[in-house]
């Protein structure tokens, strides 16, 4: 089965499912498309959903975001780069998404996703590096 991905908002916040003694969840901070079949995020190194997704890259991303945007993204992670150059406490993953669950209904709309106020503007500045360096691994990737 093909997989198409939605559009959605640069800052949205999703929710990254893993598998080990049992399923894990994490927020995760500015997924990003990178084609119609694939996302790439940024993990910490020490997180254990990166030594889960090694074992058993068997993953599903929720989004849920401003503009009506609510699905499940099914697939295979990899870590893709082990050290971002842009902040080396941070691997670099790409799920290949295989199936897309869209969550949207007739009786409501998602208006808006969870948002966030910084109060660690270094934090801030390392996300957006983090985004910007996997906008350049994503323009090379192949939808």
């Amino acid at each position: 089965m093909t997989a198409h991905l939605p559009d959605w908002p640069t800052r949205t916040i999703a929710v990254l499912s893993t598998i080990g003694d049992g399923p894990h969840a994490i927020p995760v901070s500015a997924p990003l498309r990178a084609g119609a079949d694939r996302i790439r995020l940024s993990l910490h190194r020490e997180r254990e959903s990166l030594a889960r997704l090694r074992a058993r890259p068997q993953v599903a991303l929720t989004v849920l975001a401003e503009g009506d945007v609510a699905f499940t993204a099914r697939g295979r992670a990899a870590v893709v780069l082990e050290r971002m150059e842009s902040d080396p406490r941070y691997a670099a993953v790409e799920i290949a998404v295989e199936h897309v669950d869209d969550h949207r209904q007739e009786a409501f709309r998602v208006e808006a996703g969870v948002d966030r106020s910084w109060v660690d503007e270094d934090e801030k500045r390392a996300l957006g590096g983090r985004v910007a360096a996997l906008g350049a691994l994503a323009a090379t990737a192949t939808p």
